[in-house]
């Protein structure tokens, strides 16, 4: 028969076939071929800003980990998010001048960062490598660094994903802080696709920001705020006088970088800049070690190529040539927009210069937003919150000019450029204030958290002085809207120098007090008693304040549920890793990423075990 006289050839070609198949999926990411339903898959599960999540850190030994934090070394541990538990995971406490200022309040509320791939390479939370838990200090609110990571997003700025989440260790109550998706492989993969290009978090050894960097920084050596001119007279610095002025003495038109010393660039005494020429972004020669707070901070290898490529593209930055080959245009110019609307002067536009990263693929340069907690003006929090209100959209460097920010600069040296970057403002405001959804994203995110706040047995502010801040934060926005649109039509001006000859037209805050919203150095009216009062507290059954009841007996807890119901959640037993009661049909070490993973496989494997199943037969039949 006619089927059986080919049947070798059939078989021979959907054996092949098979083969391409399975290779094919098998070599995906080195041919180019993105798994995008891994990054969908976090995307749409701990990030998923509808509700708060939970995650329990179960860990033998907690308190000796919390008494090493300010070493940053890793510990083993199990991670149970959302009712999932995964194994052999890494946590470490994060941040420099954050981590110090914990310790310093005599508070043991770090915020954690979280390797799924530390121990394995293999492991991930449904393709999520880092997680960053911030412990949501410094601000009162609770919300800054969720606000600004959503509007740098859904504003056309590449930015991080994050979330609330409720921690709980083995068992026990620890508090509300932001899961924030950690800006390395997995964030590049979700946002650039899997061919993507170079990222840095330049950072200078003399000030906070990245680990390892900021033991030595002490908070005493900037001033914020005032300064002294030649005849020793005390003026306002960072919000008006020298620095404000000195930003809009800039040369339109390029001209050399500034000058700059051992600690930062500047012409005068005002600029209190923490950091080097490198971390701004400023050409000097093309000598590697010239760079080294950039190039010490990749966060992906690097080749002697990739230096020499970056060093080319920053010359021609700072020269203002070929702007568009080196920079990525739009999406530079939205989040400058979002940056500057939200008046964060920790970062690369105040004087530490820091909490940013950069992005290059093939000589052209992004930037990601990191680290907001001190947004809205809480970098100056005793400043005139009217000042902050109105800070100028067209002179928005703190400490410093628009010069010593060539990622900066080039947009205000060209009139096209600047045209873009009102044109996108204006697109701003209206998305976010002509119909009120920022107001309504505060609403909806405070409603989420209120019941979590109340209940925070580790936060840093009382639940009075969060109503208080979510307050202050909505007036905040709106009048900083009022005057960003006026500076836009020209009926408020734009720069430091031209706001200086008329103050007159600009809006009126004297009735906000930044420090409600929480500020550098201020920590609220919360109890740093640490953990062990609290949790003696909650062994005692005291559930009208929130707390959880124990069960001793059973080694666990519950928590009355919406209906008086218990919700049961279980701390582990001595000798188990994991919690009684957390399902044990995962793998031992990580749970897979996600069953869909194995689908091509799968496919490719069925049609392999046809075609030798087809051959078998037919062979038979002849």
């Amino acid at each position: 028969m006619s089927t059986s006289k080919h049947i070798d050839k059939i078989c021979c070609i959907v054996l092949a076939f098979a083969l391409v198949l399975t290779v094919l999926f098998m070599n995906a990411g080195s041919l180019g071929i993105q798994a995008v339903s891994a990054a969908v898959g976090y995307a749409s599960r701990l990030f998923d800003t509808s509700k708060v999540h939970t995650i329990d850190i179960v860990m033998d030994d907690w308190d000796s980990f919390i008494e090493g934090c300010a070493d940053e070394e890793y510990a083993d541990c199990t991670v149970v998010i959302d009712g999932e538990a995964y194994r052999n995971v890494a946590i470490r406490a994060k941040g420099n001048t954050s981590l110090t200022s914990v310790q310093s309040y005599g508070n043991d509320r770090y915020s954690f960062k979280v390797e799924f791939d530390h121990y394995d390479d293999a492991g991930s939370y449904y393709g999520l490598d880092k997680l960053c838990l911030n412990n949501i200090i410094q601000d009162n609110t609770y919300m800054k660094d969720y606000l600004v990571y959503r509007m740098m997003r859904e504003f056309g700025a590449d930015a991080p994903l994050c979330s609330f989440s409720y921690i709980t260790v083995n068992g026990e109550d620890w508090g509300l802080y932001l899961a924030v998706e950690g800006v390395e492989e997995s964030f590049l993969q979700r946002t650039y696709g899997s061919d993507y290009g170079q990222l840095y978090k330049p950072d200078s050894m003399d000030m906070g920001g990245g680990r390892g960097n900021g033991h030595d920084f002490n908070m005493e050596d900037l001033d914020f705020g005032r300064s002294e001119d030649a005849d020793g007279n005390a003026s306002q610095g960072d919000i008006e006088g020298d620095d404000r002025a000195g930003s809009a003495d800039r040369d339109m038109g390029g001209g050399e970088p500034p000058e700059f010393g051992d600690r930062g660039m500047g012409g005068g005494p005002s600029d209190h800049v923490m950091g080097s020429s490198d971390v701004s972004l400023i050409y000097t020669d093309d000598a590697f070690d010239s760079y080294e707070n950039i190039f010490d901070s990749a966060k992906t290898d690097i080749t002697d190529a990739d230096k020499t490529r970056l060093i080319e593209s920053l010359k021609k930055l700072n020269a203002r040539e070929d702007i568009e080959e080196v920079v990525d245009i739009e999406e530079v110019l939205r989040y400058f927009v979002v940056h500057n609307f939200v008046l964060n002067f920790d970062s690369y536009t105040g004087s530490m210069i820091h909490n940013y990263y950069l992005y290059e693929d093939d000589g052209q340069f992004s930037m990601i937003p990191w680290d907001y907690n001190l947004a809205f003006g809480g970098f100056q929090s005793n400043s005139d919150a009217t000042e902050l209100v109105n800070y100028p959209i067209d002179t928005p460097v703190s400490g410093g000019t628009i010069d010593s920010r060539p990622m900066l600069a080039w947009i205000f040296a060209d009139e096209k450029y600047t045209d873009y970057y009102h044109q996108y403002f204006s697109e701003f405001i209206a998305k976010y204030f002509d119909g009120g959804y920022l107001e309504k994203m505060i609403d909806s995110a405070s409603a989420i958290i209120a019941p979590y706040v109340a209940s925070d047995p580790t936060k840093f502010c009382t639940y009075e002085e969060f109503e208080k801040g979510v307050s202050a934060l909505k007036d905040f926005c709106a009048l900083r809207a009022e005057s960003v649109s006026g500076q836009l039509d020209g009926t408020i001006p734009a720069t430091s120098e031209t706001q200086a000859e008329d103050s007159a037209t600009l809006v009126d805050a004297g009735g906000i007090t930044v420090a409600d919203m929480g500020s550098m150095g201020r920590m609220g009216g919360g109890d740093f008693g640490g953990h062990g009062q609290r949790f003696e507290t909650a062994e005692k059954n005291d559930a009208d304040n929130g707390a959880p009841d124990f069960d001793v007996a059973r080694g666990g807890m519950w928590r009355p549920g919406a209906e008086g119901e218990a919700v049961e959640a279980f701390r582990p037993m001595e000798g188990d890793s994991m919690p009684p009661g957390m399902p044990f049909d995962m793998p031992q070490d990580n749970r897979v990423n996600s069953a869909a993973s194995y689908v091509p496989v799968g496919i490719s494997a069925a049609v392999l075990l046809f075609a030798i199943l087809a051959a078998t037969r037919f062979r038979r039949r002849r």
